[in-house]
């Protein structure tokens, strides 16, 4: 059985938020069809921005929900500490990149 992807309909407060916010930036000489696209770009960063926000929420609920159960039951959850290896070098080679700069900085002004 193949899913199908249901494409959600667009609130009218959303088209109508981003209507407004596309004829507020409308320029001089732009055609109502450029300012149509233009709102219809901004309902979908709308839309992407409210998925991004349930995500979160769901997220944090749940965070909360599994914090309450370990108060329930007492036994605490041990978090995984990432600590990556692999970037301690960034710190350093960016601070002799910097030190060499100014160093040729110094020189060539010397030299000038």
């Amino acid at each position: 059985m193949a899913k199908y992807k249901r494409k959600q309909a667009i609130s009218p407060e959303t088209q109508e938020e981003a209507l407004a916010v596309a004829k507020a930036t409308q320029r001089p000489g732009q055609t109502k069809e450029q300012t149509k696209l233009i709102a219809q770009g901004i309902q979908k960063g709308i839309d992407q921005y409210k998925k991004q926000q349930k995500f979160k929420a769901r997220e944090q609920d749940r965070q909360r929900k599994k914090e309450a159960r370990t108060r329930e039951t007492g036994e605490p959850v041990a978090q995984p500490v990432q600590v990556s290896q692999n970037a301690s070098w960034l710190p350093w080679s960016l601070l002799a990149v910097t030190w060499l700069g100014i160093g040729l900085y110094g020189i060539y002004v010397v030299m000038a």
